[in-house]
């Protein structure tokens, strides 16, 4: 893992922090129990989207079909449930099918030798959304057995569940990250690919591995959504992984691979959602709130830039 500067690692929670005493001035809503308790719940999804996220941009990859995942993993998911299939059953399919679509994603990659993830994710993009609208015929699937909202939609002491598991599927990420040799080798892997595999590192395992947990990601975020919204709906996550993305970005990690931490991950998740929320407040147009979400992106990209060529300099 590359070692980045302290005030570095502080900017993302400076940029948080900045972010929301702004908010707090220009909205007297903004700093109330129950709107800070709906904006973690509204980040807890793309939070656990941004973790699948960040263990591929860790190895100098990406995965744009995680929003497409959502849709099709939630359609799976309902449908399993309609056809009375138990809710623990059915979320545990969902898993695994966004786990083995995941995996597929890193196969591509390693043995048909795919030149870059952008090729073979944007192509999962596709095949997931077309098989969900194909699955759903096009229309959203409701009905969903009550107990299942309750427990995954519900509230654990007043912490909205969905906030209860997106903080523990963070602190397992974190153990894997940091007190794991997969998760050191995946970092070693976005430093210098040759030099892990020079190292006896087995690249194309782990390159597997990173992609399959960043499809169980998508798996668990779309057990989420469906007990919030009720329904499995084939659109659903469409666009979701440039918030995905933004997220990790925003919180410290680099595209060019070897640099990122879950803490700053749980940021920059947590910055997208106070900014949305924050606009929202103020009746800024949906519109310019996609304007201003690119914009931030485009920021963080060319900070993320500026960072490789202060480090090449020094």
């Amino acid at each position: 893992m590359t070692r980045t500067p302290w005030w570095q690692r502080l900017a993302p929670l400076l940029g948080l922090f900045l972010l929301c005493l702004v908010l707090s001035l220009a909205s007297p809503h903004f700093l109330t129990v129950d709107n800070l308790l709906n904006v973690l719940r509204q980040s807890a999804i793309n939070a656990i989207l941004a973790l699948g996220q960040l263990l591929v941009i860790i190895t100098a990859g990406i995965d744009l079909s995680i929003g497409s995942m959502v849709g099709l993993t939630i359609v799976v998911l309902t449908l399993l449930m309609r056809h009375g299939v138990s809710a623990l059953l059915a979320a545990a399919l969902t898993l695994g099918l966004g786990t083995l679509i995941g995996l597929g994603n890193g196969l591509l990659l390693t043995r048909l030798r795919l030149p870059h993830p952008f090729i073979s994710t944007l192509g999962t993009l596709n095949v997931a959304r077309g098989a969900a609208l194909l699955l759903a015929g096009g229309v959203p699937i409701s009905g969903l057995p009550p107990g299942f909202r309750a427990g995954v939609a519900g509230s654990l002491l007043g912490v909205p569940m969905p906030v209860v598991i997106a903080a523990v599927a963070y602190l397992i990420t974190h153990v894997f990250l940091s007190r794991t040799v997969y998760g050191r080798d995946l970092y070693a892997i976005g430093g210098n690919r040759e030099a892990a595999r020079l190292c006896g590192i087995p690249v194309d395992r782990r390159l597997n591995l990173a992609y399959a947990l960043s499809g169980a990601a998508a798996a668990l975020a779309a057990v989420v959504l469906a007990a919030r919204m009720n329904s499995g709906f084939p659109l659903a996550g469409t666009g979701a992984e440039l918030d995905a993305i933004a997220a990790v970005i925003i919180g410290g990690a680099s595209f060019f691979g070897g640099v990122g931490t879950v803490g700053g991950t749980l940021i920059g998740a947590l910055i997208i959602g106070f900014l949305r929320n924050g606009l929202n407040l103020l009746d800024v147009s949906a519109f310019w709130q996609m304007i201003v979400i690119g914009v931030v992106i485009v920021v963080a990209v060319w900070i993320d830039v500026l960072r490789q060529r202060v480090g090449r300099a020094a």
